[in-house]
Parts: C-alpha cells; sequence; structure tokens
C-alpha cells in the first residue's frame, strides 16, 4: 500500500451560514484532506498538533478511517487552533469573525519514522517554513509533492512560500490567489508564470465553477456538479486535495492523465463535503455514495459530437 503523509492544521472551526451556524466543531485542513484520502487505498498519516482540550473521540475518529496519528503532537496545557467565520448568502465570500493559532504558534512538525519515504506528500495549507521542514525529513525523494496555500502567506511571507514552492511538483491554489502569486489576470498567463516558479503542475480551483490543471501547454477542466444546497463551503478546497492526492498515492502514475483523473475525484469527494457543516457529510459518507455521485460525473461531461 502506498503511503501518503498530510501536513496542515487539526483544529476547532465555529461557522456561521445563512443555513445556520455551529459552536466549536472538528475543523482544520490536515482534517478534511485525511478524511477525503481515507476513501483511496492508501496508508496515510497526519502530522499536525493539538492541545489538550481536543477530544479523544476525534483522534479515535481519524484511527478508524485507517489514518495514522502517530504526527498528531498532543501539547499538554496547550489549547488546539481555533477559526471562525460568518460565510454571505452568496456562500463565497466570508469573514474570518476569530482565529486563535494556540498551539499551532510553536508547531515544529515531525514525519512519522516510517513515513519518512512516503510515495506522496501533501503539504497542507500552513506557513511554508513549516510545509519546508517537513520536506526536508524525508529521507528518500517523494514521487509527488502537492502543496496549498491562501493569499495570507502571499501577503506575509513571500520569500518563504516562493522557496517551498520550488520544492514541489504541483500547487493548489484558487483564481483568486494564482492572479495574486502571479500578478497576471488570465489564468492561462497565471498557470504558465507559476510554472516558471517550480511546479510542474497547476491546479486552479474556481470553487462552484470546478478546477482547471495546467501542466506545460496542455490544459484539463473539472466542473463542479450542480449541487440544489451548497451548505456549508468550509473545508471543500482541503477535501478537493485529499481526494486528488488520495488519488495518485493509490495509483502512484504521476502522468497528467492519472492527475485529470484525480481532479475529477477531488471535485467529487468536495461536493459531499458542502452538503453538511463540517466534517459531518464526510464522517457518514459511504463508499457507494461516492461512485453514484462519480458516474454522475462521468455522465455530466461524457458526450458524443460528429465533427
Amino acid at each position: 500500500m502506498s503511503k501518503l503523509v498530510i501536513v496542515g492544521t487539526v483544529a476547532f472551526d465555529a461557522i456561521e451560514t445563512p443555513f445556520g451556524k455551529t459552536d466549536k466543531i472538528l475543523g482544520g485542513a490536515a482534517t478534511y484532506i485525511g478524511l477525503s484520502a481515507s476513501f483511496f487505498n492508501v496508508d496515510s498519516a497526519i502530522v499536525s498538533v493539538v492541545g489538550e482540550d481536543f477530544p479523544q473521540e476525534h483522534l479515535d475518529l481519524l484511527s478508524e478511517r485507517n489514518i495514522n496519528i502517530e504526527g498528531i503532537e498532543i501539547v499538554k496545557g496547550g489549547k488546539t487552533f481555533f477559526w471562525s467565520g460568518k460565510y454571505h448568502n452568496d456562500m463565497n465570500s466570508r469573514d474570518t469573525l476569530a482565529t486563535e493559532l494556540n498551539v499551532l504558534a510553536d508547531f515544529n512538525p515531525v514525519v512519522p519514522q516510517a513515513y519518512k519515504d512516503a510515495a506522496v506528500v501533501m503539504l497542507g495549507n500552513l506557513h511554508p517554513i513549516v510545509q519546508s521542514s517537513v520536506l526536508d525529513q524525508m529521507t528518500t525523494k517523494p514521487k509527488l509533492v502537492v502543496l496549498d496555500t491562501m493569499n495570507f502567506w502571499m501577503d506575509c511571507a513571500l520569500p518563504e512560500l516562493l522557496d517551498v514552492i520550488k520544492r514541489v511538483d504541483v500547487i493548489t491554489i484558487n483564481d483568486e490567489e494564482a492572479r495574486q502569486l502571479s500578478g497576471e489576470y488570465s489564468l492561462v498567463k497565471a498557470a504558465a508564470k507559476i510554472h516558471t516558479m517550480g511546479p510542474k503542475y497547476v491546479v486552479i480551483k474556481k470553487g462552484e465553477h470546478g478546477a482547471l490543471i495546467f501542466h506545460n501547454k496542455d490544459v484539463f477542466f473539472a466542473p463542479a456538479l450542480p449541487l440544489e444546497e451548497v451548505f456549508d463551503p468550509t473545508g471543500a478546497g482541503d477535501t478537493f486535495a485529499g481526494g486528488f492526492s488520495g488519488y495518485i498515492a493509490q495509483t502512484e502514475d504521476v502522468s497528467f492523465e492519472s492527475m485529470k483523473n484525480a481532479i475529477i475525484h477531488g471535485s467529487n469527494l468536495a461536493s459531499f463535503c458542502v452538503e453538511k457543516f463540517g466534517t459531518e457529510r464526510m464522517v457518514d459518507l459511504s463508499k457507494e455514495d461516492v461512485y453514484a455521485r462519480l458516474q454522475q460525473f462521468k455522465s455530466l461531461t461524457q458526450f458524443d459530437i460528429k465533427l
């Protein structure tokens, strides 16, 4: 079984949308990535940090999904990273109400010994220095390194971000972030500029409008499944990244053709994530549900045309 290392936050979220609000619930990039990747035949491990206030039942949930949690440090007396946000009516924009770094402020990731030779490394959204330090710990060069980041790091840690971008094969960012990073408005030009920074593959997420993957002159587009209701978009991008990296780790095929399938799998899983608050939908999701919706994706995108 192929190994996948997942680096990112395991956290508490409090979310408000037009459909309701939650108190503190399970969240964090690594949580969503791990739950999503667990739908593939991979041996995954999460590298993260939580406080003593983090419930054992949440750790048990990850273990039950065959996710190795040795790399999740529990800081005695510490408090877990907390984020609170409120989504606007369009569900595409949101206001951050609170960000409490807590134990994340001094996070020094330690990759478990058994995973230092992992085929795939998924660097979830964190400080670029933390992302780099994980790559420094790998004893063999991974077949594929995927990096997710955000505009916050472009604003406050751009030199460090550019350093880690040089070391990755795939970068996944949204359209606004691609424009900021590249200085180009056209996404085609933006992807070309980002290629020159290091990554062979540039994945640009467009939320409800799907995702694009660029590789040299090749481009592929995966639509987002039209949904009757989007309940909570939190974690959708991380769920996409988990589906993408989980599929690649399972197949160990890093060709462009394989990447096309990977972004369909990522989009498919992300379409479930938004249907309930937080991780709730991903936790009660069955493999049968996932397969049935993949069939919907296939019928949505396949057609015969006479040329």
